[in-house]
């Protein structure tokens, strides 16, 4: 698992939560992976494994693919379900996630 301190039955449910398609809900993923409980440099350290091309922001096709950070068989994300990701974490309107404002969505 790419993530350190997550426990895999955490991750199993929290993935088959949301295996149908537009069944994603991040802020519920957030709490049933665990991740709303960790702490900020825990958050951030999930951050960077998500930024996957280290421009340190998330960008949308790297949200697509957010579930597959957890499982790589994990469904991908859906346009919809993308564009909602984004649009409640993008506070300052550049069409990315940094590493703020992806805190602030956990921890919200």
């Amino acid at each position: 698992m790419s993530f350190a301190g997550l426990k895999d039955a955490d991750v199993a449910a929290a993935l088959a939560a949301c295996s149908a398609a537009d069944s994603f809900k991040h802020k519920e993923f957030f709490a049933k992976v665990g991740l709303a409980s960790k702490s900020l440099d825990d958050v951030k350290k999930a951050f960077y494994v998500i930024d996957q091309d280290k421009s340190g922001f998330i960008e949308e096709d790297e949200l697509k693919l957010f579930l597959q950070n957890f499982s790589p068989s994990a469904r991908a994300l859906t346009d919809a379900e993308t564009k909602a990701f984004l649009a409640d974490g993008d506070k300052d309107g550049d069409g990315m996630i940094g590493v703020d404002e992806f805190a602030a969505m956990i921890k919200a």
